[in-house]
């Protein structure tokens, strides 16, 4: 029995009786940016002479909670359709688990291996930077984060002492705004308004304080609606 090809008009029915069930789940950005914080502290304090060199395998043993902690994030965010918190905290959790492995293991050629990847590192945070428009709280963060991942490459490369102070310190200053955005995200979910400032302007404003009208809005073509990605 031939089917007979859809027909265009009855698109219209197919949409309204469409219904998308939504799962709420509380946002996972809050851990993601303490995990942030108290992994870059710890690889600044090595960096700053705090741990000798005998400690770098105790240091790696350490970070490999915050791969598995970000990479938890980075789900729950894909599960929450919010693409730019899931790539950007997967790929922090990659980089947590190539530093917690050198270090653990001390391959030879390990330190250039990681100069080269905190470069690259540090592109990607350039890139991502880019396109975090209206959501200030991540754009920080990142912009934070892009010295800390050049000076390490540089100190991981070029082995001079006062680069490893210079990225020691820049890593403090990450872990400081990770944990200041960190916190404020909490205040914000536990209140249910903004205590402290992350700079939400835009659609990011909208998508906290909007009603469900502006929720819904565009919904038909977005990922895992449309057809296509």
């Amino acid at each position: 029995m031939n089917s007979a090809p859809p027909d265009p008009a009855c698109e219209p029915d197919a949409r309204r009786l469409t219904r998308i069930n939504l799962r709420p789940i509380a946002s996972p950005l809050p851990l993601g940016f303490y995990t942030v914080a108290i992994a870059s502290a710890l690889g600044a304090c090595l960096q700053l002479g705090a741990f000798g060199p005998a400690d770098r395998g105790a240091v790696g043993l350490t970070i490999v909670p915050a791969f598995v902690l970000q990479l938890l994030v980075s789900v729950l965010a894909f599960g929450a359709r919010d693409v730019l918190a899931a790539t950007v905290m997967g790929c922090f959790a990659g980089h947590w688990l190539a530093n917690s492995l050198v270090l653990a293991t001390t391959p030879p050629g390990g330190s250039s291996v990681l100069g080269v990847l905190n470069l690259v590192f540090a592109v990607f945070a350039v890139l991502m930077a880019t396109v975090t428009g209206p959501r200030r709280a991540v754009w920080l963060v990142l912009v934070a984060a892009v010295p800390w991942f050049v000076l390490s490459g540089a100190h991981e490369i070029v082995r001079a002492g006062w680069l490893g102070a210079c990225a020691g310190a820049a890593g403090l200053a990450l872990a400081l705004v990770a944990l200041y955005t960190a916190y404020a995200m909490m205040l914000e979910e536990l209140r249910g308004e903004e205590i402290l400032p992350v700079g939400r302007h835009g659609q990011a404003h909208t998508a906290v304080r909007g009603d469900l009208t502006d929720q819904l809005r565009d919904m038909e073509r977005q990922a895992g609606v449309r057809r296509t990605l």
